[in-house]
């Protein structure tokens, strides 16, 4: 790897990267605001049934779409668009096994609403029946959505991609939501409100992907044989681990309400909501970078694509750690937002929040994985993540509730990032951590620490010593950053050539 083509690429995913981490934070914002609407709105047993109509929701989407975004994502940049091009021959194979399967199980989940309400909450009254019957009529609206969205990200500029997932969706989600349960107080309604954005997202990607796929110019849309059968041999061991990661929250949340009741399930949802809202920077820089590593990796410069890699993680440190440990410090503080009913679930988010300072510290080992095509180890590593997060939520949940999911979910997050650290450092045969990274990760720990640790002495973990430590935080940085030797150094990070 030339020094000239590693400072090429890495800029490339720096452009992109302050681009998916603008979305990130809006969309992290704005998901904050859904968790604060729907628990205020609902309160601890109604969020716990909203929750978990989005995890079913979620995890069936997951598990109807077969992998197919992601073989987009890993296909669409390695060939060619236009009306001359093979790109938009992908669209029919990817989309049509997905699409078969999520309308057929949109019937099934009608016809057995009933019973899944039975299964799924305290007990199956009219209103959870008619809320499983809806989740069941919405399915192929999110499948549709996620499969455009992953074209729209392999086809366009990211702006278009990061306008339809980091702003349509989650601001026009807590707004119909908002208004849903000012209107009525039942959760029918705010889950229809939930779905409304995404039936204007599949339009505005419909839109976005025709043009530069040529469709209606002439393109040629029937598929090759050998389309089917590369595109389908990285998809579909990728589905199981898609159907996992993307419900890796909702799992839980599942988990909760039916082995410990709703009530444990919206304290796990909104404990859930501020895990996940500290991955978004790591979900921002993943969405920016992945067709850049398909590209690079497809080309044969795994070198290159490492360099990316360390560059987005050591982002992702210097963003998420300090978010990380104030979730695990101040978790009563952060609760108290959702009303004091939520208190309980404090343990557990520090709990959580500790497993997932482990998740940012490897970076987006799981893209590095799939962009390289090896899809199967990745689904190894999740099957573990699954295993032991089911297994030891029936052992701990009925006698511990949403601490019990909570120390499973952490098991399996960390479990699963190991495993798939050490596989992509085989595969791409390249260093994943550099001098750069362990830098930033000692400079946050010292920092947020001390700032934080100095708060807990004067105020405690709540509110109060929540706001101290942030304010600590905030005169620390701009102190550093009024340093010409640290302001250089800064630059350097986010310029870093990798080596």
């Amino acid at each position: 790897m030339t020094t000239s083509t590693d400072q090429r690429e890495t800029r490339r995913s720096a452009r992109s990267g302050v681009i998916g981490l603008a979305g990130a934070a809006v969309s992290g914002l704005f998901g904050f605001v859904l968790a604060v609407v729907i628990t205020r709105g609902y309160g601890p047993a109604g969020a716990g049934a909203f929750f978990a109509a989005v995890g079913l929701l979620t995890v069936a989407s997951a598990i109807c779409t077969l992998g197919a975004e992601t073989g987009l994502l890993w296909a669409l940049p390695r060939r060619r668009t236009g009306p001359t091009g093979d790109a938009a021959r992908l669209l029919p194979v990817a989309l049509t096994p997905p699409l078969l399967l999520a309308g057929g199980t949109a019937v099934v989940g009608v016809l057995a609403a009933p019973r899944l309400a039975a299964a799924l909450f305290d007990e199956a009254t009219a209103g959870t029946v008619r809320l499983v019957g809806l989740c069941a009529v919405g399915l192929p609206v999110l499948v549709t959505a996620g499969l455009l969205l992953a074209a729209v990200r392999g086809v366009r500029p990211i702006g278009a991609y990061v306008a339809v997932q980091f702003f349509l969706l989650p601001i026009g989600r807590p707004v119909l939501v908002g208004l849903a349960a000012a209107a009525s107080a039942t959760v029918l309604f705010g889950l229809v409100g939930w779905l409304v954005p995404a039936l204007v997202a599949v339009a505005a990607c419909a839109w976005l992907v025709v043009g530069p796929l040529g469709v209606g110019r002439g393109v040629r849309l029937r598929p090759a044989r050998t389309d089917w059968r590369d595109f389908w041999r990285f998809a579909l061991p990728r589905a199981g681990s898609a159907a996992i990661d993307a419900g890796s929250m909702w799992i839980g949340v599942l988990l909760a309400v039916a082995l410990a009741g709703q009530t444990e399930a919206g304290i796990f949802g909104a404990v859930g909501r501020y895990i996940l809202a500290g991955q978004l920077a790591l979900q921002g820089l993943r969405v920016a970078v992945a067709p850049q590593l398909s590209r690079l990796l497809g080309e044969g410069r795994p070198a290159e694509a490492a360099a990316v890699h360390r560059q987005t993680t050591t982002w992702a440190i210097v963003l998420s750690w300090p978010v990380y440990l104030l979730l695990a410090l101040f978790a009563p503080g952060f609760l108290a937002v959702f009303g004091p009913e939520f208190a309980a679930g404090a343990t557990a988010m520090t709990l959580l929040a500790v497993a997932m300072l482990v998740n940012i510290a490897v970076g987006n080992v799981q893209t590095l994985l799939l962009m390289s095509g090896r899809s199967g180890l990745h689904l190894v590593a999740v099957l573990v993540n699954l295993t032991v997060t089911v297994s030891l939520s029936f052992l701990l949940a009925p006698r511990h509730g949403v601490l019990g999911v909570a120390i499973a979910w952490s098991c399996g997050i960390v479990l699963e990032n190991l495993i798939a650290a050490t596989a992509a450092r085989i595969v791409i045969g390249q260093p994943l951590v550099d001098r750069t990274m362990l830098v930033a990760a000692a400079a946050v720990l010292a920092g947020v620490g001390l700032a934080a640790g100095t708060a807990v002495a004067v105020a405690g973990r709540g509110v109060s010593g929540l706001v101290i430590a942030v304010a600590l935080g905030a005169v620390v940085v701009m102190g550093l950053l009024a340093l010409p030797r640290v302001r250089r150094q800064v630059w350097r990070s986010v310029r870093q050539r990798g080596g």
